[in-house]
């Protein structure tokens, strides 16, 4: 007799394998979706009808096993395949594909959003974001560029807004100087006319060091003063060795002194006082002679700093700028001579200012059999206040031209005034692993700076993502720093999320709460810049099962359909 049972049990094939489409054609259509997981449907037995449970064997039977007749099927649910899908490299570094397990965290209204597709773009805050615009979520940095980790941050990467600039803290330094050089004899020495005080004859009333500019006679105006209060005296054209010395100017007012003019002169013309006597016993600087009032300017050695000035390069000027009198004529006694070299380099302070500096190297003695000794001079025009002169000393060579004992020396440079931080402290190494100075006997000495840190302003141009997460950016003067790190979460059972659509998934009963830490830790998997987790649906797979569907939905509808023919059947013998 037909039985109705049939016609339901046929009815629970047609809705399971009905289903068992929804899931394969959701995962053919995913087939492109960026990090799409595919998703199986499993059936099971439903109930069963029980005609005897069965019997145990005895002494005369063996026992029977239960009757049962089934009553169809039903969906045990669906399980979703979180194997990694490959990766496809697209040359943009804002995507971003996750190799092995972890999610990127993701924030939507203060709710936190777990995905694998990493198409990642910058919104118009310069914040991270997917492309249904939940903000990615990480670790910031402090204002040194260190990562701070603990808090999640939502990543902001300020491409086009940030900049930043960085002080020199090391110069490195090549070359070779000419050990077989001349040795020098003297500095440049130059005389200015003999002045006097204004109380007598010229001649009667001589300078001392606290005698005021204000009074001292004009030698070609006996009775008037040469300076007056409101006037500046300027040093400008002057000369040492090829280079020309920055123009430089001293208010006079009726305080200012013999002295304070001689420690102008000695600023202004760069003159380090910081040394000994010179091989013919005079001592560089500016000096009065108390019994003639003559001064006396004596420059360093080496020919490169060799002082040359003209009368039309000292000046007096009267306040509205305008000279008024050129009253030194200078009188050259000698000139600077020995083997020296001279190179100008470019620094950076804390603001990115570049800034011109100048190391000397002046030979200073030649031992026979042991090497030779160098005497260092650095010198800028940008250090704050009129002195150009910042440090002096000496290096050593041994006798294969190899730099013995220290190999380098430190700069401080004054920055009052300026904005950045003071002083600019930096070293010049003349020795380093791909670097290095020699003394060696050569047609002329050779210096050339090949290296130095620090830069002027740049902004972040780009940036690119690590396998460990670190947003590295690039900044336009040349610099890099890290700007970010990207976080990723596990699960201890992935399969347990729950889909949300949008390629976001949020923690199930039965997923685990996520672990959040960095790339590489804790089976988080790597990083992959530039690429994108394609899905991982198989479609050979898929079109097997929708074969399989298709034909057990078409089994299903032959019992419906038997089922009526034998009950049409018992109904024709009722007639």
């Amino acid at each position: 007799m037909a039985s109705t049972t049939a016609l339901f049990t046929g009815l629970s094939g047609l809705t399971a394998n009905a289903r068992s489409l929804d899931v394969i054609g959701n995962n053919i259509a995913n087939s492109n979706t960026t990090a799409f997981k595919s998703n199986r449907l499993l059936f099971a037995s439903q109930f069963s009808r029980n005609f005897s449970i069965g019997t145990v064997p005895s002494t005369n039977t063996g026992g029977t096993n239960p009757g049962q007749v089934g009553l169809g099927v039903t969906i045990a649910g669906t399980q979703r395949d979180f194997s990694g899908g490959a990766l496809s490299a697209t040359g943009d570094a804002r995507d971003l594909a996750i190799e092995g397990d972890g999610f990127f965290i993701v924030n939507r209204g203060g709710t936190p959003y777990y995905t694998r597709a990493g198409a990642f773009r910058q919104n118009s805050t310069n914040d991270l974001v997917t492309i249904s615009g939940e903000r990615v979520r990480g670790y910031g940095v402090d204002a040194n560029f260190n990562i701070v980790q603990g808090e999640l941050v939502d990543l902001n990467i300020p491409v086009g807004t940030l900049t930043l600039a960085e002080a020199t803290r090391s110069v490195r330094f090549a070359g070779n100087l000419n050990s077989s050089g001349d040795l020098p004899t003297q500095g440049s020495v130059h005389t200015l006319r003999a002045l006097d005080l204004l109380t007598g004859p010229v001649g009667s009333d001589l300078l001392t060091l606290d005698s005021l500019l204000i009074d001292i006679q004009d030698p070609d105006n006996p009775g008037s003063p040469l300076f007056t209060d409101g006037q500046s005296f300027q040093v400008q054209d002057a000369q040492r060795g090829t280079k020309t010395i920055p123009a430089a100017s001293l208010d006079i007012t009726d305080t200012t002194t013999v002295q304070d003019f001689i420690e102008f002169l000695n600023a202004s013309l760069g003159i380090n006082t910081d040394v000994a006597q010179n091989p013919d016993g005079l001592t560089p600087g500016v000096s009065l002679e108390p019994s003639t009032g003559v001064l006396t300017i004596v420059g360093n050695t080496g020919e490169v700093n060799n002082l040359d000035f003209l009368t039309a390069d000292l000046r007096i000027l009267n306040p509205d700028g305008t000279t008024a009198a050129t009253p030194f004529t200078p009188t050259r006694l000698a000139t600077a001579d020995g083997e020296s070299v001279r190179n100008t380099f470019v620094v950076f302070d804390s603001l990115g200012t570049a800034l011109n500096v100048d190391i000397t190297m002046v030979l200073e003695s030649r031992q026979g059999g042991s090497g030779t000794t160098w005497r260092y001079f650095a010198d800028s025009a940008d250090a704050a206040g009129l002195a150009t002169a910042l440090n002096t000393g000496t290096i050593d060579f041994d006798e294969n031209g190899r730099l013995t004992g220290s190999t380098g020396f430190e700069i401080l440079m004054d920055r009052t005034g300026s904005g950045a931080a003071s002083p600019l402290n930096f070293s010049v190494d003349f020795a380093s692993e791909s670097d290095s100075v020699t003394a060696l006997a050569s047609q002329d000495s050779a210096l050339a700076a090949t290296f130095q840190d620090g830069a002027p302003l740049g902004t972040l141009s780009s940036y690119s993502v690590g396998t460990n997460g670190i947003i590295t950016g690039a900044f336009t003067n040349g610099l890099t720093r890290t700007v970010g790190q990207v976080a990723i979460a596990t699960f201890s059972n992935p399969e347990g999320l729950v889909d949300v659509g949008s390629n976001l998934f949020t923690p199930g009963p039965n997923s685990g709460t996520p672990v959040v830490g960095e790339p590489l830790a804790l089976g988080a998997g790597r990083i992959v810049g530039g690429s994108l987790e394609l899905s991982n649906v198989d479609l050979s797979q898929e079109f097997i099962n929708l074969i399989l569907a298709s034909t057990g939905y078409s089994a299903a509808s032959r019992v419906i359909t038997t089922t009526d023919q034998l009950m049409q059947q018992l109904l024709v013998l009722g007639r």
